[in-house]
């Protein structure tokens, strides 16, 4: 049951992994132009750049998450949390497939 739960998981995750290095590409395309930053010109595509590169930054941090939650399957430690060794529930694993860390160990981190 648990390496059809992981082999559906990992699926998953390559899928996701996929669709985001599809929207890195793209987005990477869009950024290869800089717009001008020269005096006085207040160009919405200065702005429009900015925020992509910001994007750009967080969606390759996930990607980076997600290959190493391949890994970790591949390991045989998803689902295992990373500082106390205990199983990470499996709702919170539906929503945060990337997760390393089971609720009380993330919490704590919170507080």
């Amino acid at each position: 049951m648990i390496v059809r739960r992981q082999s559906s998981e990992a699926k998953e995750l390559q899928r996701e992994l996929e669709e985001l290095r599809r929207q890195i590409s793209m987005l990477e395309e869009g950024l290869e132009e800089k717009p001008d930053y020269g005096m006085g010109k207040g160009d919405p595509s200065i702005t429009r750049w900015e925020l992509d590169q910001a994007m750009l930054s967080d969606l390759r941090r996930r990607a980076d998450s997600l290959e190493r939650q391949l890994s970790r399957i591949s390991q045989g430690t998803y689902g295992i949390c990373e500082r106390c060794g205990e199983p990470i529930n499996p709702d919170r694993l539906a929503v945060l497939p990337d997760t390393n860390l089971c609720i009380e160990c993330a919490r704590s981190d919170e507080a």
